[in-house]
Parts: structure tokens; sequence; C-alpha cells
């Protein structure tokens, strides 16, 4: 496993296989009856329903109830209510991404302050620090990631192409991990880009900064966007002018995944493993109920997704057959269903 970047702290990553569950972990787990909450970001995407999926499982299998999952909205209000009314509750655990940080960091305190084991994804609020807020972080290597989607779009980019950034406003780990990566690789090995950084607030301005974009650069040759939702929204719109660019994103949902078979825009798919992730944040709560010692970041590297491996990819991240758009649009199955 190679993994680019470093956690919020300046932590190594340690592999997932760190905090695989032994056979005596999980009898211990079933024992103790242990209850746990998530709060995420959001759970329309199909991101986070992998995530979910992994979690629960391993919960399931270790007798663990999960008695609550959040959906924030990406609100920062949505989510400190959600935390204080699961205070009240009781868990032993909450496992929460949080959606901003200054904004949700006294609320994350007052978690662990309440004896609550608090596991974090993706992000780590302002002043929080692991085995004193936090039992650990659990995420993507997101510095990885963005480099990843660099390298995949750099061969389909000519020479001064003019290429657009869409980041994310808030200040959020994992995004700004992505940006920072794309562009420092494209300083070093593409000098000679010219690249046009704008960041969207919510997902439905994405669409918006991306047509100025085009409007402002009407030659653009790429774009990156940080992660698949709003690179969606933005090729939509891009395609209602005329012009798509060559895009290359984060996460390999199923909607971009049939816009790559299909030649549509995007060239370079920078994949998350999200199950996987959710494994290893189910695994590492219940070693850290269970006071067993566990590292303060776990790390999962990503996929570099092209049209070439499309199938493979989805299948080894999703758990289940490529969609059916996906296979006609590569001539791996006809466009008409046999009879049953």
């Amino acid at each position: 496993m190679t993994i680019s970047g470093l956690g919020p702290h300046g932590e190594r990553a340690a592999p997932p296989e760190r905090v695989a569950l032994l056979p005596e972990d999980r009898d211990a787990a079933k024992a103790a009856g242990l209850r746990i909450a998530i709060v995420l970001h959001t759970l329309a995407s199909d991101w986070a329903r992998q995530l979910v999926s992994g979690m629960v499982g391993i919960f399931g299998d270790c007798g663990a109830a999960v008695i609550d999952v959040v959906d924030c909205s990406f609100s920062h209000e949505r989510q400190v209510a959600a935390l204080d009314q699961l205070i009240a509750q009781r868990p032993d655990a909450i496992i929460s991404l949080p959606v901003a940080n200054e904004q949700v960091s006294a609320a994350h305190a007052r978690v662990s302050a309440a004896g609550i084991r608090l596991l974090l994804l993706d992000n780590v609020p302002t002043g929080l620090l692991p085995g004193t807020h936090y039992a650990a972080l659990v995420s993507a290597d997101n510095f990885g990631l963005g480099k990843m989607a660099a390298i995949g779009i750099a061969s389909h980019l000519p020479l001064g192409a003019h290429v657009g950034v869409l980041g994310y406003a808030a200040d959020f780990f994992a995004t700004n991990e992505r940006e920072i990566a794309f562009t420092e690789w494209m300083a070093a090995h593409r000098s000679d880009i010219n690249l046009h950084v704008t960041r969207f607030g919510r997902i439905d301005e994405a669409a918006d900064l991306a047509a100025g974009v085009m409007r402002d650069h009407p030659d653009l040759a790429g774009l990156f966007v940080v992660w698949d939702t709003p690179a969606l929204a933005a090729v939509t719109r891009l395609a209602e002018g005329g012009h798509i660019p060559a895009v290359a994103t984060v996460d390999l949902g199923e909607a971009v995944a049939t816009e790559l078979a299909r030649g549509r825009g995007f060239v370079s798919i920078a994949a998350q493993q999200p199950f996987l992730q959710g494994v290893a944040a189910a695994e590492t709560v219940i070693l850290s109920l269970l006071n067993r010692s566990i590292p303060a970041w776990i790390a999962l590297p990503g996929i570099a997704v092209t049209r070439d491996n499309v199938v493979e990819s989805f299948q080894t991240i999703w758990r289940q057959p490529a969609p059916r758009d996906v296979l006609v649009s590569l001539g791996l199955k006809t466009g008409v269903d046999r009879p049953i």
C-alpha cells in the first residue's frame, strides 16, 4: 500500500489491516452489547451508502446495534443538533464525518467529554486531537487521490492548456488535500498548464462555476472537480453549451461510471473504496471500545479508473456487477436483454 499524504496532525498512515478483528475481538464485542450511532455529511450518494453498508455489516457480525444513522445534508447546524441529541442517548460510540471545522468542533468535543468514544471519518475539526478528543481518523488517502486524478488527466491536455479546478469552499481536510495534490502535481510535472481555481460552497453552485470558467476560457481543455456529484452537474451544464473538456474527479459512483464508459467528458476517476473504509471504521471502533491499541490515522489507497478498467474497478469498489449502461457502452452487453 502506498499512501502519498499525511494525516491532519502530520501522522503517517496505518493500513486497514492494522485494525482487522480477531475472532476473540468479535466474541468480546458480542458479550459487551455495544450501541453505535453514525452521523454523516449526507446519505444521498453511492459513496455514503456503501460506507454505511461496510460499517453495519461488521457491527452486525459483532453483535453491536446501530441505533441511528443521521443525514446532516452538509449542514453544520444539523450536525451539531444531531450530536447533542445523540449524547443524551448515551451510545457507546459515535462515528462522525464532520461537515466543517470550527463550526462543529465544540459539539464533537462534547461527545468525548461525555465519555462516548468518537471516531472521525475524512475530517478532523479544529482543535481536536487523537487520543484526547477522538479515537482515530479513518479516511481515504485524499492527497493521493488528487495526485492520481492529475496523472490521469495530464495525457489528455495539450501543451499550454487551460484547466479549471473546482474545489470545495468549506475548510474540509479531504477536499483540501485533493485540490492541493492536484495543483502541486501539475506545477511540478506540467508547468505549461494554466490552472483556474474556483470553489463552490454548495453542490448546486458547481454547474454555474464551471460555466463561468468556460465563459472566461472558451478553449478550456480540462476540468478537475473534487468529487463526482458536483462534477456530474458541471458536465451536464457544459454539455448544454456544446463543449465538454476532459474531466477528472474523485469517486466512482454509478452515474459517473456510466459517463466514463460512454466517453462523455470523464477520462480519469480517482476512486475511493467506501465499503472497505466502512469496514475499517467499524473495526477500529470495536477495537477502541475493547481498549485495544489503535493507530491515530488509518488510510485506504485509491484506485485509478479509466474507461479501460471501469468494469473491474466498479466490481472491486461496489462489490456488485457494473451497471448495465456501462456494459452496453463498452460493447460487453447488447442493448436488448434476452427474454427469461
